[in-house]
């Protein structure tokens, strides 16, 4: 692992290293944001975790980190600093930083902290934040129960196809870059719960762990924003003879949610009769079509405009289902 330090003071940057290097960090040295953001770029993927300090010449170090988290959103970010207040931690974790260090800094304490926000910071990529952060509140909101919410499914056409001629790392960057990254963030900035990846889908859950009285709401207007976004991707891939068409599924209902598993693995997720139908409603779903079942349409009838579908009988469910493709919001 590769740890970046950026202080304007050479003497806290060796003794940053001398510590680091006892955790078999690899470390690399910048006295500014400017070449610190230069090292990143020149080392994108190899570097894991930057430790600046908050005050220097030029870039401070808040924008230091800001500008290699657009560089780099998997970097591990954590702002080292003699000013103390509460204004620049409050303002370090509003803009995202990962972490907040103080100096003088005791060598032990900083070694736990900085592997602390490493792990917090992958915990991140495979329990989302909401589940997280209920994790270190309570844990018993994990424990299954019954819960009324949304589940959004989303899914490429023809990615079979889509993928024929590609060497596989140029498929993970396409679909990571441009498919995933975009659209979890868009569950995330709408409340919801990045359940997980099936493939080359995507599960969210809008309602729990925490529910509030728009959970649905925040479903369908999160499926229309992905559909815009999707949009402008593919206007941009289309100069290099590309395009990822998502369609879009959504299901609302009583749910079991909660945390299942072995002892082995265990994740947050839902299962139930919401789940069923938007993975079926997904399958269903033709390019930038969003497709929601009846009891989705109910709540959110006054905000969309829809074109009603017809009554299906969906695979695996006795009794047909209305369907509605949202055209737009309202």
């Amino acid at each position: 692992m590769i740890v970046l330090v950026v202080d304007d003071e050479e003497g806290v940057r060796r003794s940053l290293k001398k510590v680091l290097e006892r955790d078999q960090y690899s470390i690399l040295l910048a006295e500014s944001g400017q070449e610190a953001i230069e090292l990143v770029r020149a080392n994108n993927r190899d570097i894991e975790t930057v430790i600046s300090d908050f005050k220097m010449p030029g870039l401070n170090g808040l924008e230091t980190l800001i500008e290699i988290g657009r560089l780099n959103p998997e970097v591990t970010r954590i702002i080292l600093t003699g000013y103390a207040t509460m204004e620049s931690a409050i303002e370090s974790v509003n803009a995202g930083i990962d972490g907040f260090l103080t100096k003088p800094f005791d060598n032990a304490e900083l070694r736990a902290k900085v592997k602390e926000y490493n792990i917090k910071k992958r915990l991140k990529q495979f329990v989302s934040e909401p589940v997280l952060n209920e994790l270190q509140r309570d844990t018993s909101d994990m424990y299954p129960r019954n819960q009324t919410v949304s589940v959004l499914f989303t899914d490429i056409r023809g990615f079979a196809r889509m993928a024929e001629g590609m060497t596989p790392r140029e498929l993970s960057e396409l679909i990571n870059r441009h498919y995933f990254s975009p659209l979890d963030q868009i569950i995330y900035d709408y409340r919801g719960t990045l359940d997980k990846h099936i493939g080359d889908g995507i599960m969210g859950i809008f309602g729990a762990p925490k529910a509030a009285e728009d959970d649905t709401v925040q479903a369908v207007m999160s499926a229309v924003h992905m559909r815009d976004e999707m949009g402008k991707i593919n206007k941009y891939l289309a100069d290099q003879g590309k395009r990822i068409a998502v369609g879009i599924g959504i299901g609302t209902g009583e749910a079991m949610v909660g945390i299942f598993g072995s002892a082995k693995k265990k994740e947050y997720t839902a299962f139930g009769h919401p789940v069923n139908i938007a993975s079926r409603l997904e399958h269903m779903a033709r390019e930038d079509q969003i497709l929601i079942c009846e009891q989705t349409y109910e709540r959110v009838k006054d905000l969309v405009e829809v074109e009603r579908m017809g009554a299906f009988t969906l695979r695996g469910m006795e009794k047909p289902i209305e369907v509605f493709n949202i055209i737009t919001m309202k």
